[in-house]
């Protein structure tokens, strides 16, 4: 095969790397980490993370993506050419055709700079696919079908919501709600309630390690160390469950009203296939415990988690270009 396709899921926080008949090959952190002499890239995705709050002032480890959408040009194109040359490997004869997953509310402005960033890494066509389509496609809904399907993902930057009718989508939401408002939640509420200061890695793994999304008759707890903001000095406290799902309630209810907009947007009919066939979540920050229960609590609707959420839209985009006639209607942009 010598033109070579790939899938792109440009996450927020994680970008996946799809490539037909092999799969997903990269799972990276969306991090670049840039000399500030020179400019320099100096790492990119795992190397990169490590870097996050660890670096001297020289150097800077910033993700080029804030809410989903392209933050910073220079260095996401930079970021993306990495993931390409990594996925495609050795000398190549033709320049891929690279196909990207983005948010359901992007801007036009936001979408040319997207489709520019993946021309400049060395794509030689660009496609643009909303998320919740590719979504729905990776986790193994039907949307072509004349039947509703409603589909969540919630990335590192955005959630979506979106009911999808023979390949389109009908009514649709998208907040800049995700994994990292939850993290910023988090260590904002362990410095108010515990005079504890911790940086964004501590509290994305407390979030994994502890989090629900409900409070729970277990409650689970962790030993979390940071800096103590009054003394200056370092301090080892114990968080509960209880502590995260108090922290994240904002976020959560902004998720909430939004898959509630959604469906009150959805057609009568379509309503009565989303009640039959309940609501497919996906995305990383699905996996927060409870958050299915959460949206079946408070939409009367069944929600599921799909099977490997973390990979749906990476695997949507792939089987969406790997089969661009059947699904041409449903991709954004060209070129």
């Amino acid at each position: 095969m010598l033109i070579k396709k790939i899938g792109i899921d440009l996450g927020t926080t994680n970008s996946l790397v799809y490539v037909p008949k092999r799969g997903i090959v990269i799972n990276e952190p969306s991090v670049v980490a840039v000399s500030m002499i020179d400019k320099k890239i100096l790492a990119v995705g795992v190397e990169a993370k490590e870097m996050l709050g660890r670096t001297p002032d020289t150097i800077v480890a910033v993700r080029p993506l804030k809410d989903g959408v392209i933050a910073d040009y220079k260095t996401t194109a930079a970021m993306l050419r990495y993931f390409v040359n990594k996925a495609l490997g050795g000398v190549r004869l033709f320049r891929p055709e690279v196909m990207v997953a983005v948010p359901a509310g992007i801007t036009s402005t936001e979408r040319r700079a997207v489709i520019d960033a993946t021309i400049a890494a060395g794509a030689k066509a660009a496609y643009i696919i909303k998320e919740p389509i590719v979504a729905a496609i990776g986790a193994d809904i039907p949307i072509g079908s004349p039947s509703g399907h409603m589909i969540i993902d919630i990335g590192g930057g955005t959630s979506e919501m979106a009911v999808i009718s023979l390949g389109g989508i009908v009514a649709s939401t998208s907040v800049r709600i995700g994994g990292n408002r939850f993290d910023a939640a988090i260590a904002e509420y362990i410095r108010r309630k515990y005079n504890l200061a911790i940086g964004e890695r501590t509290a994305e793994r407390i979030k994994i390690d502890i989090g629900s999304a409900m409070y729970m008759e277990e409650r689970l707890s962790e030993e979390v160390r940071g800096r103590d903001i009054i003394t200056g000095l370092p301090k080892t406290i114990t968080v509960t469950s209880d502590d995260i799902t108090d922290a994240i309630q904002v976020e959560l209810e902004g998720i909430v009203q939004a898959v509630k907009d959604v469906l009150h947007k959805t057609p009568p009919e379509l309503s009565a296939d989303v009640i039959d066939k309940g609501i497919i979540m996906s995305g990383g920050s699905s996996l927060l415990r409870n958050i299915d229960q959460l949206i079946t609590q408070v939409t009367g609707v069944s929600a599921y988690v799909a099977d490997e959420a973390l990979y749906c839209v990476a695997k949507g985009t792939g089987i969406a270009l790997e089969n661009l006639e059947s699904y041409k209607r449903s991709i954004l942009a060209i070129k």
